[in-house]
């Protein structure tokens, strides 16, 4: 059965910091690529991030500089670094693994920026 397991959201002030984590569970981690998606209110799932199975990083363009994805293949872990937040980073983050055309979602986790 897989898992993808999200956490480390929250509410923090713009300006602030979180990191997310998604643990993996029942794939092999090393062969998916693993990304990071956001869905605000009314919105579409939108790309934040991606890293590969050899670990090539793409961001989206709202979240260069600010945002760092990276994957510990000892821990099947994949984590979003957020910093220097906006509220328009406000959503629900969702973790996403694919290989090839086979793919799988985590359940996500709600970050909100406010004062």
């Amino acid at each position: 059965q897989v898992q993808l397991v999200e956490s480390g959201g929250g509410l923090v002030q713009p300006g602030g910091s979180l990191r997310l984590s998604c643990a993996a569970s029942g794939i092999i981690f090393s062969r998916y690529a693993m990304s990071w998606y956001r869905q605000a209110p009314g919105n579409q799932r939108e790309l934040v991030a991606a890293i590969s199975s050899g670990g090539s990083t793409n961001y989206a363009d709202s979240v260069k500089g600010r945002f760092t994805i990276s994957r510990d293949s000892a821990k099947n872990t994949v984590y979003l670094q957020m910093n220097s937040l906006k509220p328009e980073d406000t959503a629900v983050y969702y973790c996403k693994a694919q290989a090839a055309t086979l793919y799988y979602w985590g359940q996500g986790t709600q970050v909100t920026v406010s004062d």
